[in-house]
């Protein structure tokens, strides 16, 4: 249920779409600030040594707390798209499972159904069976019995 449903569809799409713009806004931004410190410490005319080395220490911090914050986000992301992976793949695994019941199914009851009915032959059923775009279901052929009239 969950692997057509349209609108969980668009939610991922619509978050991988927000994690990536706002990466890119990240490496944009620390990118910027590098060279906005880089310029900015080239033009300064410090007093001393120390009055130099306390501003580079602040452009430090200021640059060091946007990469843990930019760290942080990213591994809150993994997470994220971890947990939704392993949803996806649990959801693949019952869907697999109910697919191998309803085969089983399908091979235990066809042994009952009657020779001169058209369900007696499960590949000429899946062939003569049409997918329908507009309803999202198999058309499958009606049940016909052929009866055989003797002279």
């Amino acid at each position: 249920e969950q692997a057509q449903n349209k609108d969980l569809k668009e939610k991922h799409k619509r978050r991988k779409k927000y994690a990536d713009e706002r990466r890119l806004q990240l490496v944009a931004a620390l990118q910027e600030s590098n060279q906005d410190s880089s310029e900015r410490a080239l033009l300064n005319i410090y007093d001393s040594i120390q009055e130099e080395v306390r501003a580079k220490s602040k452009m430090l911090e200021k640059v060091q707390e946007k990469l843990r914050a930019g760290q942080t986000e990213i591994k809150e992301l993994q997470l994220e798209f971890g947990l939704e992976k392993m949803d996806y793949l649990s959801t693949n695994q019952h869907q697999e499972q109910d697919l191998m019941l309803c085969q089983q199914l399908l091979d235990q009851v066809q042994s009952l159904v009657q020779r001169d009915c058209n369900y007696s032959n499960l590949e000429k059923i899946r062939h003569e069976s049409v997918w329908d775009e507009e309803s999202g279901c198999w058309k499958i052929p009606e049940p016909d019995i052929q009866k055989t009239h003797l002279p």
